[in-house]
Parts: C-alpha cells; sequence; structure tokens
C-alpha cells in the first residue's frame, strides 16, 4: 500500500472542503466512523458464528 504524503493529503481535504463545506465535514467524517465500526462489528459476528 503506497504512502500517503502531506501533498495529497493537502489535495484530499482541500476536495472534501469543495465538496461538503467545512461546516459539514465533520459530521461526515463521523458518519464514516460509525460505518466502519458496524462493518467491522458484523464481520466479528459473522466470523463468530462459523466457529459455534
Amino acid at each position: 500500500m503506497p504512502n500517503i504524503g502531506f501533498t495529497e493529503m493537502a489535495v484530499i481535504l482541500g476536495i472534501a472542503v469543495l465538496l461538503f463545506g467545512s461546516k459539514r465535514i465533520p459530521e461526515a467524517a463521523r458518519g464514516l466512523g460509525r460505518s466502519f465500526n458496524a462493518f467491522k462489528e458484523g464481520l466479528k459476528a459473522g466470523s463468530d458464528d462459523k466457529d459455534a
């Protein structure tokens, strides 16, 4: 997996600000984090069911 440098992160952040606006970025990031957590829990629950 390639490393993401400062320049790439700045470009991604700039695009996010243009798309969402500066006030909606924290809300979008929270939603993305919750989605990842739910996905991880679903994978964990699925692997627990296989072992039983």
